[in-house]
């Protein structure tokens, strides 16, 4: 585990797509094929317009769950509802 003191490093990811819908299939399809890659934190992925990068919509809701997870349903979803990705449950089941 790296210590907290040290920075984290943030990849920011141009795309050539014009909707903030189709952005976040994409970042959906991306957790999907490379979710088992422990140096990603898909939780805390965010989405902003090229020229405005410094407003960010969250993805997904990311809450914390018991065992540790975290919430991988969208940002909006029905409160009270949070699941884990199928991996995160199979890592708490053992």
């Amino acid at each position: 585990m790296v210590p907290v003191t040290e920075p984290h490093w943030i990849i920011h990811l141009p795309t050539t797509l014009r909707r903030v819908e189709d952005a976040a299939a994409l970042a959906m399809a991306l957790r999907h094929s490379l979710g088992h890659v422990v140096a990603i934190d898909f939780g805390e992925t965010t989405l902003s317009e090229e020229d405005r990068q410094f407003v960010r919509t969250r993805v997904w809701c990311d809450s914390r769950l018991p065992g540790g997870a975290r919430c991988a349903l969208p940002t909006d979803h029905p409160g009270g509802s949070c699941q884990a990705t199928p991996a995160a449950r199979e890592n708490m089941l053992g």
